[in-house]
């Protein structure tokens, strides 16, 4: 009690600004070697640094039951590393802060901040989805996107980003990740891809390539079951391999497994996660690729309901990877690979291959003179302005106008009116259509405002339908995105037939703030712009759009079939200048 009392001191005097918990002597002083580090490392110890398991970002008491299920992590079990989930960037860097001090050796800390450190981290910069990046075309904007991700994240405490998505997105029907890859032709993608590592590893920050060797040719997502690519190998070989071999040639650190069936490289129906033929014969042998491989996480549905938590785990380990991502029972799969090397399943020289790897990883993170962060610089780094400003600016380059063949984008840019904004999301993103809805007023329109949800029934869709009737133009701003184990990415039925009808009888525009393939569900659509993400950038690009206080320049990094080819966007240059800035109190969203 009084060790928990003492930590919870160390940790306010930080957030407080004087004290800073990384001068504290680390509990293992830096080893002479990874060598003679490692043959100090029993085998139970060996196993435990590469199992990595998922904790919460939000705030918890050192008391609080969640965390001391961490502390046993650490003080038990003494795993090598974790996955931090969302919190806020005070919260997530004095948990990590606490439990760096707990741990014998330096914590190996990894997020998913695939379009930034937002994705995790609460108040930090959010990008719109990388997408984004593949309508301006720009390799600069990917490497922005890795360089501020990797600034920010490593401020709290986060050495290695799960991202960039390596996929190559050539199916408008994949339901997990669409806008989560930066587009559909290969080689734009590796251009992208390349430039997203190096703007990551310059800036302390390990890349990590997923979902090898690739996850865009899908239609069922891995969250729920085991999708099955039959391409064979040339197409791979032309097509999904040649990001990861332009990621790999620039130097990232990771790659991550997908849980996909490849027949013509497997011959059988396993996962690649599981599979000696992908992970060691195409990746380790044929792509020379020399750094740590990652399992994605193993608690999946296609994994953990047909092999179990301690199978997937070895089975993982025997195909090649390295590290074990959130294991349905980190105990269970640690004494599964105990047992495994007990009976000779695996070896002992292969499991310290894997062991140096991530020990090496961690000397050259600086991890071993260098674990905490001063909770004190966080406020200067995570969320500055100079980084908004980065991504309103992607955002707003990255704004793709399909068509307009109605010429209402047009009139709106050019004249002042009253419209109705009925916004679409899911409830994880409560503010949809808010930011689009306070600048369009702003600006000068008379703004009726009306939203709707997954859940909503005939009711909300009647309040939608009196809304609209009393607007002469209508803007629907949705935003349909990916979300693991939801299956599809679509609008609801009635939504798509409420737009359709609604374009049929006065001006209406369809704003994308997610997926650009609405067109499949509203083909007679006149106006449709895309602006890749729910994000307050991308809300702020599209408003300034429709009041023509920006042009509008992207071009479709994707096909929509069946009209509209890569790099098809109309070019509208002719902004109006914005009205002066608002006095001070008056805070532009």
């Amino acid at each position: 009690m009084m060790r928990a009392h003492r930590l919870l001191i160390v940790v306010l005097l930080a957030g407080c600004g004087g004290a800073r918990v990384a001068s504290r002597p680390a509990p293992t002083p830096q080893p002479v070697s990874i060598d003679s580090l490692l043959g100090k490392l029993t085998p139970r110890q060996k196993v435990a640094q590469l199992v990595v398991p998922w904790l919460g970002g939000n705030y918890t008491a050192l008391d609080d039951s969640a965390f001391q299920i961490a502390t046993r992590w650490i003080d038990s079990l003494e795993m090598g590393g974790i996955i931090i989930s969302v919190g806020s960037p005070y919260d997530i860097a004095a948990k990590l802060n606490v439990l760096q001090q707990r741990s014998k050796l330096p914590l190996l800390i990894s997020a998913d901040l695939e379009w930034g450190a937002a994705m995790r981290v609460v108040g930090a910069t959010a990008f719109p989805m990388i997408m984004a990046a593949g309508a301006t075309g720009d390799e600069r904007d990917a490497y922005t996107i890795g360089r501020i991700a990797a600034i920010e994240g490593r401020a709290v405490g986060i050495h290695v980003n799960f991202a960039p998505d390596a996929d190559v997105n050539n199916n408008p029907l994949n339901p997990i990740i669409n806008i989560r890859s930066f587009g559909e032709d290969p080689h734009a993608v590796a251009r992208l891809v390349r430039a997203y590592v190096h703007g990551l590893q310059e800036h302390g920050m390990l890349a990590t390539l997923k979902h090898f060797p690739g996850h865009g040719d899908t239609d069922v997502d891995s969250h729920i079951g085991l999708p099955t690519i039959r391409s064979t190998y040339s197409r791979l070989d032309s097509v999904e391999l040649v990001p990861f071999r332009a990621g790999i040639e620039a130097g990232a650190g990771v790659v991550m497994s997908a849980h996909i069936a490849f027949p013509s490289l497997t011959g059988d129906a396993d996962p690649a996660t599981l599979s000696g033929a992908v992970l060691t014969g195409l990746l380790r042998d044929s792509l020379r690729f020399h750094g740590l491989v990652v399992t994605d996480a193993l608690m999946m549905g296609g994994i953990v309901t047909k092999y179990g938590a301690g199978d997937a785990a070895v089975r993982a380990f025997e195909a090649g990877s390295d590290l074990l991502l959130m294991p349905a029972d980190p105990d269970t799969a640690i004494v599964a690979m105990l047992t495994a090397l007990q009976t000779g399943r695996i070896s002992a020289a292969r499991l310290d291959a894997s062991v140096r790897r991530v020990l090496e990883i961690k000397r050259s993170l600086g991890l071993f003179t260098h674990r905490q962060v001063a909770l004190d610089s966080i406020s200067k780094i995570v969320g500055s302005k100079a980084f908004q400003d980065a991504a309103d600016d992607v955002a707003q380059r990255a704004l793709t106008l399909v068509r307009d063949t109605s010429g209402t984008v047009a009139r709106l840019r050019k004249t002042r009116g009253r419209m109705a904004v009925i916004a679409y999301g899911d409830e994880l993103n409560s503010y949809v259509g808010q930011r689009l809805l306070e600048i369009l007023r702003l600006g000068g329109d008379t703004v009726s405002f009306f939203r709707l949800w997954p859940m909503s029934g005939p009711l909300s869709y009647d309040s939608a339908r009196v809304v609209i009737a009393r607007a002469p133009t209508v803007v629907f701003a949705t935003n349909v995105r990916p979300i693991s184990s939801r299956g599809n990415i679509a609008l609801p039925d009635s939504l798509a037939r409420l737009i359709t009808v609604t374009d049929s009888q006065r001006p209406t525009v369809l704003v994308s703030l997610g997926s650009p393939y609405l067109l499949n569900q509203t083909p007679t659509v006149k106006s449709y712009v895309i602006a890749w993400s729910g994000v307050r950038a991308a809300e702020r690009a599209a408003s300034r759009a429709l009041l023509g206080w920006s042009p509008i320049r992207g071009k479709l990094p994707i096909r929509i079939p069946p009209a509209y080819p890569i790099g098809h966007g109309m070019v509208v240059t002719d902004s109006t200048v914005p009205p002066p800035r608002p006095p001070a109190h008056i805070i532009i969203p």
